[in-house]
């Protein structure tokens, strides 16, 4: 049980006060203190610390790089469940704190916090393949790319991010799609045993066997219920795959966009096959190209699946046989940059896909003509959202997604712009969301748009819970509110999508 009792309030009180009179370092806050005098003080780093920096400038979008008052870096479960308890039975039960796994969310305060503390769980960072179980035990801090180099000498995988990146916490809880998503479904859905940290500070774990509930619920019901250290994913054989990146000129994009609408229509025919369009901008080049990121998940070059996109004229490619590991540092975009994300769904049509190209080309025109930064670059990215991904979740047992109600194939949008100077934050956010309502207005005049909102790509302004469905949502609530009942992850953790809020 949560302690909220006076007792309680006096016994850290005690604590604090005992500990602050002899602390050689102090913070500007309570919380901090508190931490600090508690058995994982060690692992507490403040502001002046060299630590704190390396932890605040490793966020991958720069406009995230908040600076909590302290930063507690755990090695273990155990000390996540230390860090939770101390703050979650506070003096007042008002620390605000902040959970970050890979740190890759795009939007300020997601994974950081301003004015509290940050649990940073990227020294929880191994990856361990089980053999016999074939399963393998990957920590939230660990990144996709060490991930797959830990497991290529099995010659095995897991299904997780394409972009090496990225960490594997934030991802898992928000559904994830992979290279392989029609072949076994979400990544969250081959997630065996979820190990959980909850608000009281006991430790759990979540399976089809132990904790039903939480089992399903965490899948795509993100950081509502507690701290996830540790996923047991079931394995994939894998030896190579075949894939890389073609590059096309803009007016290749009619013939682009009906292959990728015959493509999404037909995966079922080939689960193997995967394909993200980019079309792109950049000050750098000065040119409006695209990019297609074509992945087929055997060792087998030039497969039938991708027909349609082998007739369209390219001007360079780096197809070839590869690992995990490699293909996905190809995709990978560079840090260092401010950045937005903003997605939506629509059913697989080739009309809407155009006029998300052609708002795509107009917010270039918008960008020239005003953005004081002389670098930045934005994408209008689309990926295959088709039957074949939620019919395989339901065959593993499901999740909250609540993509099951859909029966027709979809596919999904990525507004992604980043940039370099603060000067133009507003300019950028704003675009962005002008872009996505354009596109989402013209949608829904077609009869096409979709309500669901794929969490990891969400921004702020969003609110990807609700396109779960009712059902799903009192679910997630009731699910919270049995492991959770003080709300501790609602009211104490500012940072992600509230099941409260949706």
């Amino acid at each position: 049980m949560r302690l909220t009792s006076t007792v309680a309030a006096v016994l850290l009180g005690t604590l604090v006060e005992y500990c602050q009179a002899n602390l050689s370092a102090r913070s500007v806050d309570p919380c901090c203190d508190a931490l600090l005098c508690s058995k994982i003080g060690d692992r507490v780093v403040l502001p002046h610390a060299k630590s704190y920096k390396e932890s605040v400038d490793s966020y991958w979008a720069v406009n995230v790089q908040l600076e909590p008052n302290c930063i507690v870096q755990p090695v273990s479960t155990d000390e996540v469940s230390t860090a939770v308890q101390i703050l979650a039975n506070s003096i007042t039960s008002e620390c605000k704190f902040a959970v970050r796994s890979g740190g890759h969310t795009t939007w300020p305060g997601a994974n950081n916090i301003e004015d509290g503390v940050t649990i940073d769980l990227s020294n929880l960072n191994s990856t361990t393949y089980h053999k016999g179980a074939e399963t393998a035990s990957i920590h939230p801090g660990a990144r996709w790319g060490d991930v797959y180099k830990a497991l290529e000498p099995f010659g095995v995988t897991v299904p997780g991010g394409r972009t090496a990146p990225v960490g594997v916490g934030g991802f898992l809880l928000g559904g994830g799609n992979t290279f392989h998503t029609a072949r076994v479904g979400f990544a969250t859905d081959n997630v065996e045993n979820f190990e959980v940290v909850l608000a009281s500070g006991g430790v759990v774990n979540a399976s089809r066997q132990t904790n039903t509930d939480l089992f399903k619920a965490l899948k795509g019901g993100t950081g509502n219920f507690g701290i996830v250290t540790k996923y047991d994913l079931k394995i994939i054989p894998q030896d190579k795959l075949w894939g890389g990146l073609v590059a096309h000129e803009n007016s290749t994009t009619p013939q682009l966009v009906d292959a990728f609408v015959n493509f999404v229509d037909h995966l079922h025919e080939d689960p193997y096959a995967s394909y993200i369009g980019m079309w792109q901008y950049s000050t750098a080049t000065k040119q409006n190209t695209v990019a297609s990121a074509l992945e087929y998940t055997k060792a087998e070059p030039h497969p039938p699946a991708f027909h349609d996109f082998y007739q369209v004229k390219n001007v360079s490619d780096t197809m070839r046989l590869a690992t995990m590991a490699n293909l996905t540092a190809e995709i990978g975009q560079p840090d260092g940059y401010r950045d937005v994300f903003l997605t939506g769904t629509y059913a697989n049509d080739a009309k809407v896909l155009a006029r998300a190209v052609k708002i795509h080309d107009s917010k270039i025109d918008v960008l020239k003509s005003q953005a004081k930064s002389k670098d930045w670059t934005i994408y209008a990215m689309f990926q295959p959202w088709p039957k074949i991904f939620w019919e395989q979740s339901v065959k593993k047992g499901s999740n909250v997604l609540g993509l099951e109600q859909n029966d027709e194939n979809l596919f999904q949008v990525l507004y992604d712009y980043s940039w370099s100077g603060a000067a133009d934050d507003k300019l950028f956010r704003q675009t962005g969301i002008d872009a996505l309502k354009e596109l989402n207005e013209y949608a829904k005049s077609e009869g096409k748009f979709n309500e669901y909102v794929y969490l990891n790509y969400a921004d702020r302004t969003q609110n990807p819970l609700r396109g779960y469905g009712q059902e799903n949502l009192e679910y997630i609530k009731k699910v919270a509110e049995t492991y959770d009942p003080d709300g501790v992850f609602q009211t104490q953790v500012p940072g992600g999508f509230k099941i409260t809020q949706a």
